[in-house]
Protein backbone atom coordinates (compact mmCIF):
# COMPACT_ATOMS: atom_id res chain seq x y z
CA UNK A 1 0.00 0.00 0.00
CA UNK A 2 1.66 3.66 -0.89
CA UNK A 3 2.20 6.38 1.63
CA UNK A 4 -0.65 8.49 1.58
CA UNK A 5 0.86 11.14 2.81
CA UNK A 6 2.32 11.25 -0.71
CA UNK A 7 1.19 12.60 -3.96
CA UNK A 8 -0.34 9.22 -6.13
CA UNK A 9 -2.90 7.23 -6.24
CA UNK A 10 -5.32 4.32 -4.89
CA UNK A 11 -6.44 1.54 -6.23
CA UNK A 12 -10.17 1.40 -7.12
CA UNK A 13 -12.66 -1.11 -5.80
CA UNK A 14 -15.61 -1.97 -6.63
CA UNK A 15 -18.33 -4.62 -7.14
CA UNK A 16 -20.52 -3.99 -10.24
CA UNK A 17 -18.30 -3.20 -12.92
CA UNK A 18 -15.38 -1.10 -13.71
CA UNK A 19 -13.58 0.15 -16.78
CA UNK A 20 -9.81 1.84 -16.89
CA UNK A 21 -8.99 3.41 -20.13
CA UNK A 22 -5.96 6.90 -20.55
CA UNK A 23 -8.85 9.13 -20.92
CA UNK A 24 -11.63 10.56 -18.23
CA UNK A 25 -14.32 10.68 -20.78
CA UNK A 26 -13.37 7.36 -21.95
CA UNK A 27 -13.59 5.31 -18.78
CA UNK A 28 -17.28 7.66 -17.55
CA UNK A 29 -18.78 6.45 -21.16
CA UNK A 30 -17.71 2.99 -20.24
CA UNK A 31 -19.11 2.81 -17.17
CA UNK A 32 -22.64 4.37 -19.08
CA UNK A 33 -22.84 1.64 -21.34
CA UNK A 34 -22.09 -0.93 -18.80
CA UNK A 35 -25.34 0.53 -16.70
CA UNK A 36 -27.09 1.01 -19.87
CA UNK A 37 -27.26 -2.91 -20.66
CA UNK A 38 -23.90 -3.03 -22.23
CA UNK A 39 -21.18 -5.77 -21.36
CA UNK A 40 -17.47 -5.33 -20.88
CA UNK A 41 -16.84 -5.86 -24.95
CA UNK A 42 -19.40 -3.00 -25.73
CA UNK A 43 -18.04 -0.80 -23.21
CA UNK A 44 -14.79 -1.23 -24.38
CA UNK A 45 -15.73 -0.58 -28.35
CA UNK A 46 -17.91 2.77 -26.79
CA UNK A 47 -14.97 3.51 -24.88
CA UNK A 48 -12.11 3.38 -27.57
CA UNK A 49 -14.98 4.84 -30.05
CA UNK A 50 -14.67 8.50 -27.61
CA UNK A 51 -10.95 7.81 -27.25
CA UNK A 52 -10.67 8.05 -31.15
CA UNK A 53 -12.51 11.31 -30.74
CA UNK A 54 -10.48 12.82 -27.71
CA UNK A 55 -7.56 11.58 -27.88
CA UNK A 56 -6.89 11.90 -31.49
CA UNK A 57 -3.52 11.84 -31.69
CA UNK A 58 -3.29 8.17 -29.81
CA UNK A 59 -5.93 6.18 -31.57
CA UNK A 60 -8.65 6.33 -34.82
CA UNK A 61 -10.73 5.00 -36.88
CA UNK A 62 -8.13 4.65 -39.52
CA UNK A 63 -5.81 2.06 -37.31
CA UNK A 64 -6.34 -1.10 -35.72
CA UNK A 65 -7.16 -3.22 -33.20
CA UNK A 66 -6.96 -6.36 -31.37
CA UNK A 67 -8.78 -7.98 -28.66
CA UNK A 68 -8.85 -10.96 -25.91
CA UNK A 69 -12.30 -11.49 -24.26
CA UNK A 70 -12.73 -13.97 -21.79
CA UNK A 71 -17.29 -14.40 -21.70
CA UNK A 72 -17.91 -14.70 -17.89
CA UNK A 73 -14.26 -15.36 -16.92
CA UNK A 74 -13.36 -18.08 -19.16
CA UNK A 75 -9.62 -19.12 -18.19
CA UNK A 76 -8.84 -19.31 -22.37
CA UNK A 77 -10.06 -15.96 -23.88
CA UNK A 78 -10.87 -14.94 -27.41
CA UNK A 79 -8.43 -13.63 -29.26
CA UNK A 80 -8.80 -11.69 -32.54
CA UNK A 81 -6.42 -9.95 -35.03
CA UNK A 82 -8.07 -6.62 -35.93
CA UNK A 83 -4.79 -5.85 -38.05
CA UNK A 84 -4.35 -4.18 -41.51
CA UNK A 85 -2.34 -5.26 -44.33
CA UNK A 86 -0.58 -3.91 -47.26
CA UNK A 87 -1.96 -2.89 -50.29
CA UNK A 88 -2.38 -5.73 -53.07
CA UNK A 89 0.28 -3.83 -55.63
CA UNK A 90 2.52 -3.25 -52.85
CA UNK A 91 5.61 -5.46 -53.45
CA UNK A 92 9.77 -4.74 -52.29
CA UNK A 93 10.43 -5.11 -55.79
CA UNK A 94 8.04 -2.38 -56.95
CA UNK A 95 9.27 -0.45 -53.97
CA UNK A 96 13.08 -1.27 -55.44
CA UNK A 97 12.17 -0.19 -58.73
CA UNK A 98 10.85 3.19 -57.51
CA UNK A 99 13.94 3.38 -55.77
CA UNK A 100 12.77 3.44 -52.56
CA UNK A 101 14.84 2.01 -49.60
CA UNK A 102 12.70 3.11 -46.54
CA UNK A 103 9.16 3.49 -45.56
CA UNK A 104 9.05 6.91 -44.45
CA UNK A 105 6.43 7.73 -41.74
CA UNK A 106 4.79 10.71 -43.65
CA UNK A 107 4.34 9.05 -47.00
CA UNK A 108 1.43 6.74 -48.12
CA UNK A 109 3.86 3.82 -47.95
CA UNK A 110 3.15 3.73 -43.87
CA UNK A 111 -0.36 3.30 -44.55
CA UNK A 112 -1.78 -0.57 -44.02
CA UNK A 113 -5.53 -0.45 -44.62
CA UNK A 114 -7.38 0.05 -41.66
CA UNK A 115 -8.62 -2.68 -39.52
CA UNK A 116 -10.47 -0.81 -36.75
CA UNK A 117 -13.77 -0.60 -37.54
CA UNK A 118 -14.11 -4.62 -39.26
CA UNK A 119 -12.63 -5.36 -35.91
CA UNK A 120 -15.39 -3.46 -34.04
CA UNK A 121 -18.40 -4.79 -36.32
CA UNK A 122 -17.10 -8.63 -35.79
CA UNK A 123 -16.20 -8.34 -32.37
CA UNK A 124 -19.77 -6.61 -31.49
CA UNK A 125 -22.04 -8.69 -33.48
CA UNK A 126 -20.37 -11.89 -31.97
CA UNK A 127 -20.03 -11.04 -28.17
CA UNK A 128 -22.40 -7.68 -27.51
CA UNK A 129 -25.13 -6.88 -26.63
CA UNK A 130 -26.03 -3.26 -28.06
CA UNK A 131 -25.54 -2.48 -32.00
CA UNK A 132 -22.25 -0.83 -32.66
CA UNK A 133 -24.32 3.01 -33.84
CA UNK A 134 -25.65 2.45 -30.39
CA UNK A 135 -22.34 2.44 -29.04
CA UNK A 136 -20.81 5.27 -31.18
CA UNK A 137 -23.26 8.02 -29.91
CA UNK A 138 -21.14 9.38 -26.94
CA UNK A 139 -18.01 9.62 -29.55
CA UNK A 140 -20.61 11.01 -32.36
CA UNK A 141 -21.76 13.89 -29.73
CA UNK A 142 -18.06 14.82 -28.35
CA UNK A 143 -17.13 14.75 -32.18
CA UNK A 144 -19.84 17.29 -33.17
CA UNK A 145 -20.10 19.15 -30.20
CA UNK A 146 -16.54 19.41 -28.74
CA UNK A 147 -14.56 17.62 -25.94
CA UNK A 148 -12.06 19.92 -24.13
CA UNK A 149 -8.61 19.25 -24.43
CA UNK A 150 -6.67 17.48 -21.34
CA UNK A 151 -2.91 17.89 -20.44
CA UNK A 152 -1.41 14.81 -22.06
CA UNK A 153 -3.06 15.18 -25.03
CA UNK A 154 -2.03 18.73 -25.40
CA UNK A 155 1.63 17.65 -24.76
CA UNK A 156 1.06 15.30 -27.23
CA UNK A 157 -0.26 17.71 -30.23
CA UNK A 158 2.71 19.90 -29.75
CA UNK A 159 5.14 17.46 -30.05
CA UNK A 160 3.90 16.25 -33.45
CA UNK A 161 3.74 20.23 -34.82
CA UNK A 162 6.02 19.86 -37.44
CA UNK A 163 4.44 16.48 -38.38
CA UNK A 164 0.55 18.28 -38.43
CA UNK A 165 2.12 21.50 -40.44
CA UNK A 166 2.91 18.63 -43.35
CA UNK A 167 -0.34 18.24 -44.15
CA UNK A 168 -2.65 20.71 -44.64
CA UNK A 169 -5.82 18.67 -44.14
CA UNK A 170 -4.50 17.90 -40.56
CA UNK A 171 -3.00 21.41 -39.72
CA UNK A 172 -6.75 22.67 -40.15
CA UNK A 173 -8.40 20.37 -38.09
CA UNK A 174 -5.92 20.38 -35.36
CA UNK A 175 -3.82 22.98 -35.38
CA UNK A 176 -6.81 25.93 -36.04
CA UNK A 177 -5.58 29.36 -36.30
CA UNK A 178 -1.77 28.21 -36.66
CA UNK A 179 -1.45 26.33 -33.36
CA UNK A 180 -2.51 23.20 -31.41
CA UNK A 181 -5.66 23.92 -28.94
CA UNK A 182 -4.57 25.43 -24.95
CA UNK A 183 -5.40 22.89 -22.17
CA UNK A 184 -9.64 23.26 -21.55
CA UNK A 185 -10.18 24.82 -24.79
CA UNK A 186 -13.56 22.74 -27.02
CA UNK A 187 -11.97 21.20 -29.92
CA UNK A 188 -14.14 19.56 -32.54
CA UNK A 189 -13.68 17.10 -35.81
CA UNK A 190 -17.14 17.71 -37.37
CA UNK A 191 -15.51 15.40 -40.54
CA UNK A 192 -14.98 12.68 -38.51
CA UNK A 193 -18.28 12.97 -36.72
CA UNK A 194 -19.87 12.73 -39.89
CA UNK A 195 -18.15 9.48 -40.63
CA UNK A 196 -18.97 8.43 -37.32
CA UNK A 197 -22.70 8.51 -37.90
CA UNK A 198 -22.46 7.05 -41.43
CA UNK A 199 -20.51 4.16 -39.56
CA UNK A 200 -23.78 4.16 -37.48
CA UNK A 201 -26.55 3.98 -39.75
CA UNK A 202 -24.53 1.91 -42.10
CA UNK A 203 -22.20 -0.71 -40.02
CA UNK A 204 -18.80 -1.48 -41.45
CA UNK A 205 -19.42 -0.79 -45.05
CA UNK A 206 -19.34 2.84 -44.62
CA UNK A 207 -16.29 2.76 -43.67
CA UNK A 208 -14.66 -0.02 -46.77
CA UNK A 209 -16.89 1.31 -49.09
CA UNK A 210 -18.77 3.91 -50.41
CA UNK A 211 -17.99 7.78 -49.97
CA UNK A 212 -15.17 7.42 -47.12
CA UNK A 213 -13.54 4.42 -48.58
CA UNK A 214 -13.33 6.88 -51.78
CA UNK A 215 -12.18 9.66 -49.43
CA UNK A 216 -9.09 7.92 -48.40
CA UNK A 217 -8.14 6.16 -51.11
CA UNK A 218 -8.14 8.93 -53.41
CA UNK A 219 -6.50 10.94 -51.32
CA UNK A 220 -3.64 8.14 -50.76
CA UNK A 221 -3.34 7.60 -54.24
CA UNK A 222 -2.79 11.34 -54.98
CA UNK A 223 0.00 11.18 -52.79
CA UNK A 224 1.50 7.92 -55.00
CA UNK A 225 0.01 5.22 -52.14
CA UNK A 226 -1.19 1.87 -53.81
CA UNK A 227 -4.22 1.30 -52.33
CA UNK A 228 -7.52 0.64 -53.98
CA UNK A 229 -11.21 0.44 -53.12
CA UNK A 230 -10.57 -3.29 -53.50
CA UNK A 231 -8.01 -3.21 -50.87
CA UNK A 232 -10.34 -1.87 -48.40
CA UNK A 233 -13.41 -4.06 -49.65
CA UNK A 234 -11.36 -6.99 -48.57
CA UNK A 235 -10.30 -6.31 -44.68
CA UNK A 236 -11.47 -8.62 -42.64
CA UNK A 237 -10.01 -9.21 -39.06
CA UNK A 238 -9.86 -12.84 -37.87
CA UNK A 239 -10.09 -14.80 -34.59
CA UNK A 240 -6.95 -15.88 -33.26
CA UNK A 241 -5.90 -18.67 -31.05
CA UNK A 242 -4.00 -17.36 -28.04
CA UNK A 243 -1.00 -18.09 -26.78
CA UNK A 244 0.45 -17.96 -22.95
CA UNK A 245 3.15 -19.19 -20.86
CA UNK A 246 3.20 -19.69 -17.30
CA UNK A 247 4.44 -17.06 -14.80
CA UNK A 248 4.35 -17.43 -11.34
CA UNK A 249 1.35 -19.61 -11.12
CA UNK A 250 -0.70 -17.54 -13.43
CA UNK A 251 -1.10 -18.14 -17.32
CA UNK A 252 -0.48 -15.31 -19.29
CA UNK A 253 -2.42 -15.06 -22.40
CA UNK A 254 -1.28 -13.04 -25.25
CA UNK A 255 -2.53 -12.55 -29.20
CA UNK A 256 -0.20 -14.47 -31.47
CA UNK A 257 2.07 -12.85 -34.40
CA UNK A 258 2.07 -10.74 -36.23
CA UNK A 259 1.92 -8.90 -33.07
CA UNK A 260 4.91 -9.37 -30.56
CA UNK A 261 3.13 -10.66 -27.69
CA UNK A 262 5.28 -13.76 -27.90
CA UNK A 263 8.14 -11.69 -26.92
CA UNK A 264 6.14 -10.53 -23.90
CA UNK A 265 5.78 -14.03 -22.86
CA UNK A 266 9.49 -14.96 -23.95
CA UNK A 267 10.46 -11.90 -21.49
CA UNK A 268 8.34 -13.55 -18.80
CA UNK A 269 10.30 -16.85 -18.97
CA UNK A 270 13.24 -15.47 -19.21
CA UNK A 271 12.73 -13.40 -15.81
CA UNK A 272 10.97 -16.47 -14.23
CA UNK A 273 14.49 -18.01 -13.50
CA UNK A 274 15.94 -15.21 -12.13
CA UNK A 275 15.83 -14.32 -8.59
CA UNK A 276 13.77 -10.87 -8.21
CA UNK A 277 15.75 -9.82 -5.56
CA UNK A 278 14.30 -7.18 -2.74
CA UNK A 279 14.99 -3.55 -4.69
CA UNK A 280 13.39 -3.35 -8.14
CA UNK A 281 15.21 0.12 -8.62
CA UNK A 282 18.81 -2.17 -8.01
CA UNK A 283 21.50 -1.53 -10.49
CA UNK A 284 21.52 -5.38 -10.79
CA UNK A 285 18.18 -5.41 -11.68
CA UNK A 286 18.10 -3.08 -13.59
CA UNK A 287 20.66 -4.23 -15.70
CA UNK A 288 19.28 -7.15 -15.83
CA UNK A 289 15.76 -5.95 -17.39
CA UNK A 290 17.92 -4.04 -19.94
CA UNK A 291 19.44 -7.28 -20.98
CA UNK A 292 16.86 -9.63 -21.25
CA UNK A 293 14.78 -6.63 -23.27
CA UNK A 294 18.33 -6.20 -25.83
CA UNK A 295 17.98 -9.82 -26.51
CA UNK A 296 14.58 -10.45 -26.41
CA UNK A 297 13.50 -7.64 -29.40
CA UNK A 298 16.59 -8.64 -31.22
CA UNK A 299 14.65 -12.06 -31.85
CA UNK A 300 11.32 -10.07 -32.20
CA UNK A 301 12.87 -8.54 -35.10
CA UNK A 302 14.34 -11.70 -36.57
CA UNK A 303 10.79 -13.58 -36.34
CA UNK A 304 7.92 -11.91 -35.57
CA UNK A 305 5.99 -11.08 -38.73
CA UNK A 306 2.78 -12.32 -40.39
CA UNK A 307 1.95 -15.93 -39.96
CA UNK A 308 -0.30 -16.58 -42.56
CA UNK A 309 2.77 -15.52 -44.82
CA UNK A 310 5.98 -16.95 -43.13
CA UNK A 311 6.52 -19.58 -40.46
CA UNK A 312 7.21 -17.91 -37.03
CA UNK A 313 8.75 -20.52 -34.83
CA UNK A 314 6.46 -19.73 -31.79
CA UNK A 315 6.70 -22.84 -29.83
CA UNK A 316 10.50 -22.54 -29.92
CA UNK A 317 10.56 -18.84 -28.74
CA UNK A 318 8.72 -19.55 -25.99
CA UNK A 319 10.91 -22.83 -25.39
CA UNK A 320 12.33 -23.56 -21.70
CA UNK A 321 15.51 -24.14 -23.56
CA UNK A 322 15.27 -20.62 -25.33
CA UNK A 323 14.67 -18.79 -22.20
CA UNK A 324 17.60 -20.68 -20.24
CA UNK A 325 19.81 -19.75 -23.23
CA UNK A 326 18.75 -16.32 -23.40
CA UNK A 327 19.41 -15.75 -19.44
CA UNK A 328 22.89 -17.23 -20.24
CA UNK A 329 23.97 -14.66 -22.32
CA UNK A 330 23.57 -12.00 -19.87
CA UNK A 331 26.67 -10.77 -18.02
CA UNK A 332 25.41 -9.88 -14.92
CA UNK A 333 28.74 -6.94 -14.34
CA UNK A 334 28.49 -5.41 -18.25
CA UNK A 335 26.26 -4.67 -20.60
CA UNK A 336 26.01 -7.14 -23.79
CA UNK A 337 27.88 -6.67 -26.91
CA UNK A 338 25.79 -5.45 -29.90
CA UNK A 339 23.29 -6.78 -31.21
CA UNK A 340 21.72 -6.93 -35.09
CA UNK A 341 21.32 -3.47 -36.85
CA UNK A 342 18.04 -3.56 -37.17
CA UNK A 343 15.85 -0.38 -36.64
CA UNK A 344 12.33 -0.09 -35.93
CA UNK A 345 10.31 2.73 -36.07
CA UNK A 346 9.86 4.91 -32.86
CA UNK A 347 7.69 7.14 -30.86
CA UNK A 348 4.46 5.02 -31.15
CA UNK A 349 1.34 5.92 -29.43
CA UNK A 350 -2.18 3.80 -28.55
CA UNK A 351 -5.04 3.77 -26.15
CA UNK A 352 -5.59 0.18 -23.79
CA UNK A 353 -8.39 -0.73 -22.30
CA UNK A 354 -9.49 -3.30 -19.64
CA UNK A 355 -13.50 -3.51 -18.74
CA UNK A 356 -14.70 -6.61 -16.57
CA UNK A 357 -18.90 -6.34 -16.25
CA UNK A 358 -20.99 -7.89 -13.89
CA UNK A 359 -21.21 -10.86 -15.47
CA UNK A 360 -17.46 -11.29 -15.25
CA UNK A 361 -17.38 -10.71 -18.63
CA UNK A 362 -13.20 -9.38 -19.10
CA UNK A 363 -12.24 -7.84 -22.24
CA UNK A 364 -8.76 -6.73 -23.05
CA UNK A 365 -9.02 -4.14 -25.91
CA UNK A 366 -6.53 -2.14 -27.75
CA UNK A 367 -6.60 0.16 -30.62
CA UNK A 368 -3.87 2.67 -32.81
CA UNK A 369 -2.59 4.58 -35.14
CA UNK A 370 1.05 3.60 -34.17
CA UNK A 371 3.12 7.01 -34.33
CA UNK A 372 1.39 10.21 -32.51
CA UNK A 373 -0.98 11.14 -35.23
CA UNK A 374 0.16 8.17 -36.93
CA UNK A 375 1.54 8.98 -40.60
CA UNK A 376 0.05 12.36 -40.07
CA UNK A 377 -1.92 12.02 -43.69
CA UNK A 378 -5.68 12.77 -42.92
CA UNK A 379 -8.51 12.05 -45.40
CA UNK A 380 -10.18 15.54 -46.09
CA UNK A 381 -13.60 15.04 -46.47
CA UNK A 382 -13.93 11.93 -44.18
CA UNK A 383 -11.63 13.35 -41.41
CA UNK A 384 -9.82 10.18 -40.41
CA UNK A 385 -6.38 10.47 -39.79
CA UNK A 386 -4.47 7.06 -41.37
CA UNK A 387 -1.67 5.46 -39.43
CA UNK A 388 1.75 4.57 -40.48
CA UNK A 389 1.54 0.52 -39.62
CA UNK A 390 3.77 0.21 -42.88
CA UNK A 391 6.75 0.95 -41.10
CA UNK A 392 6.91 -2.24 -38.99
CA UNK A 393 7.74 -3.71 -42.40
CA UNK A 394 11.20 -4.10 -44.16
CA UNK A 395 12.02 -3.47 -47.52
CA UNK A 396 14.70 -6.00 -47.45
CA UNK A 397 13.66 -9.49 -49.62
CA UNK A 398 13.71 -12.19 -47.98
CA UNK A 399 13.24 -11.35 -44.41
CA UNK A 400 10.37 -12.50 -42.47
CA UNK A 401 8.82 -9.05 -42.31
CA UNK A 402 9.52 -7.83 -45.86
CA UNK A 403 6.63 -6.22 -47.16
CA UNK A 404 4.28 -7.81 -49.42
CA UNK A 405 0.92 -7.94 -51.06
CA UNK A 406 -1.98 -8.55 -48.40
CA UNK A 407 0.60 -8.97 -45.33
CA UNK A 408 0.23 -7.77 -41.89
CA UNK A 409 3.37 -6.23 -40.67
CA UNK A 410 4.91 -6.77 -37.35
CA UNK A 411 2.45 -5.16 -34.69
CA UNK A 412 3.30 -3.66 -31.23
CA UNK A 413 0.37 -3.66 -29.91
CA UNK A 414 -0.31 -6.48 -27.21
CA UNK A 415 -3.89 -6.76 -24.45
CA UNK A 416 -3.02 -9.10 -21.93
CA UNK A 417 -5.24 -11.55 -20.17
CA UNK A 418 -4.38 -13.59 -16.71
CA UNK A 419 -5.87 -16.63 -15.70
CA UNK A 420 -5.57 -18.54 -12.30
CA UNK A 421 -7.51 -21.70 -11.04
CA UNK A 422 -9.60 -21.81 -14.34
CA UNK A 423 -11.04 -18.54 -13.75
CA UNK A 424 -9.73 -15.05 -15.62
CA UNK A 425 -8.20 -12.69 -13.09
CA UNK A 426 -6.75 -9.72 -14.79
CA UNK A 427 -7.26 -8.30 -18.14
CA UNK A 428 -4.48 -5.69 -18.46
CA UNK A 429 -1.98 -4.04 -21.04
CA UNK A 430 0.75 -1.33 -21.58
CA UNK A 431 0.70 1.25 -24.07
CA UNK A 432 4.29 2.82 -25.77
CA UNK A 433 4.75 1.04 -28.82
CA UNK A 434 7.98 -0.98 -29.03
CA UNK A 435 7.93 -0.49 -25.20
CA UNK A 436 4.97 -2.73 -24.58
CA UNK A 437 6.44 -6.24 -24.48
CA UNK A 438 9.08 -4.90 -22.43
CA UNK A 439 6.23 -2.98 -20.24
CA UNK A 440 3.77 -6.67 -19.80
CA UNK A 441 7.19 -8.00 -18.19
CA UNK A 442 7.87 -5.02 -15.63
CA UNK A 443 4.44 -4.62 -14.93
CA UNK A 444 3.84 -8.23 -13.76
CA UNK A 445 7.19 -8.60 -12.38
CA UNK A 446 6.35 -5.42 -10.25
CA UNK A 447 2.77 -7.03 -9.07
CA UNK A 448 4.03 -10.29 -8.81
CA UNK A 449 7.15 -10.55 -7.73
CA UNK A 450 7.45 -7.50 -5.60
CA UNK A 451 4.34 -7.62 -3.94
CA UNK A 452 3.16 -4.16 -5.13
CA UNK A 453 -0.61 -3.48 -6.25
CA UNK A 454 -2.04 -2.99 -9.40
CA UNK A 455 -1.46 0.96 -8.75
CA UNK A 456 2.09 0.76 -7.51
CA UNK A 457 2.92 -1.18 -9.93
CA UNK A 458 2.31 1.07 -12.95
CA UNK A 459 3.26 4.28 -10.69
CA UNK A 460 6.92 2.70 -10.28
CA UNK A 461 9.92 4.79 -12.77
CA UNK A 462 10.33 3.05 -15.90
CA UNK A 463 13.31 2.46 -18.16
CA UNK A 464 13.77 0.64 -21.41
CA UNK A 465 16.20 -0.51 -24.14
CA UNK A 466 14.89 1.15 -27.48
CA UNK A 467 15.31 -0.94 -30.21
CA UNK A 468 15.79 2.04 -32.46
CA UNK A 469 19.10 3.45 -31.03
CA UNK A 470 20.38 1.14 -28.28
CA UNK A 471 20.29 4.04 -25.68
CA UNK A 472 18.13 3.18 -22.54
CA UNK A 473 15.66 5.44 -21.80
CA UNK A 474 15.66 6.43 -18.37
CA UNK A 475 12.41 8.15 -16.50
CA UNK A 476 13.40 10.58 -13.55
CA UNK A 477 12.29 8.32 -10.98
CA UNK A 478 15.35 6.40 -11.35
CA UNK A 479 17.95 7.44 -8.57
CA UNK A 480 21.06 9.27 -9.41
CA UNK A 481 23.56 6.82 -7.99
CA UNK A 482 21.53 3.94 -9.66
CA UNK A 483 22.43 5.79 -13.03
CA UNK A 484 25.86 5.97 -12.07
CA UNK A 485 25.64 2.19 -11.37
CA UNK A 486 24.35 1.49 -14.92
CA UNK A 487 27.00 3.99 -16.46
CA UNK A 488 29.69 1.49 -14.72
CA UNK A 489 28.04 -1.54 -16.04
CA UNK A 490 28.35 -0.21 -19.96
CA UNK A 491 24.65 1.77 -20.87
CA UNK A 492 24.07 4.70 -22.09
CA UNK A 493 21.72 6.44 -20.51
CA UNK A 494 19.25 9.25 -22.10
CA UNK A 495 16.08 10.71 -21.00
CA UNK A 496 12.57 9.40 -22.90
CA UNK A 497 11.25 11.92 -25.40
CA UNK A 498 7.96 11.51 -22.99
CA UNK A 499 7.01 9.21 -20.35
CA UNK A 500 7.55 5.87 -20.88
CA UNK A 501 4.12 3.74 -21.86
CA UNK A 502 0.92 3.96 -19.87
CA UNK A 503 -1.03 1.23 -18.44
CA UNK A 504 -4.38 0.01 -17.08
CA UNK A 505 -5.61 -3.54 -15.60
CA UNK A 506 -8.69 -4.77 -13.43
CA UNK A 507 -7.73 -7.75 -11.43
CA UNK A 508 -10.94 -9.95 -10.32
CA UNK A 509 -11.76 -11.50 -6.68
CA UNK A 510 -13.82 -14.21 -7.33
CA UNK A 511 -14.03 -15.17 -3.80
CA UNK A 512 -14.82 -11.51 -2.12
CA UNK A 513 -16.42 -10.22 -5.53
CA UNK A 514 -14.72 -7.44 -6.08
CA UNK A 515 -12.61 -5.80 -8.67
CA UNK A 516 -9.57 -3.60 -8.62
CA UNK A 517 -8.48 -1.47 -11.16
CA UNK A 518 -5.45 0.92 -11.45
CA UNK A 519 -4.93 3.60 -14.59
CA UNK A 520 -1.25 4.63 -15.18
CA UNK A 521 -0.24 8.45 -13.94
CA UNK A 522 1.34 8.61 -17.06
CA UNK A 523 -1.94 9.74 -18.88
CA UNK A 524 -4.69 11.43 -18.17
CA UNK A 525 -7.32 8.47 -17.63
CA UNK A 526 -8.97 6.75 -14.50
CA UNK A 527 -10.40 3.48 -13.14
CA UNK A 528 -14.15 4.18 -12.49
CA UNK A 529 -16.11 1.32 -10.75
CA UNK A 530 -19.84 0.96 -9.34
Amino acid sequence: MRNLELPGRSPVHATEGMACTSHPLSSQVAIDTLKAGGNALDAAVAACAVQCVVEPESTGIGGDCFCLYSPEGAAAPIAFNGSGAAPAAATAEWYGDQGITDIERHSPHAVTIPGAIDGWHQLVRDHGTLSLGTLLQPAIAYAWNGYPISSRVHMDFKGQIDLLAKDENASRVFMPGGKVPDVGQLHRQPELAATLEAIAEGGRDAFYTGAVAEDIVSYLQSKGGLHTLEDFTAVKGDYVSPISVDFRGHQIFQCPPNGQGVIALLLLNIMSGIEPGTDLLSVDRIHTEIEAIRLAYAIRDLYVADPAQVDVPVDRLLSGDNASALRKEIDPAKAGSALPDIRPPAHAATVYISVVDKDRNACSFINTLFGSFGSGLFAPRSGVMLQNRGQGFTLEIGHPNCIAPGKRPLHTIIPGMISRDNRAVMPFGVMGGQYQAAGHMQFLTRYFDFGLDLQEAMDQPRFFADPTTGDVQVETGIPDDVRDGLRAKGHHLVAPPKPIGGSQAIWIDWEQNVLTGGSDPRKDGCAIGY
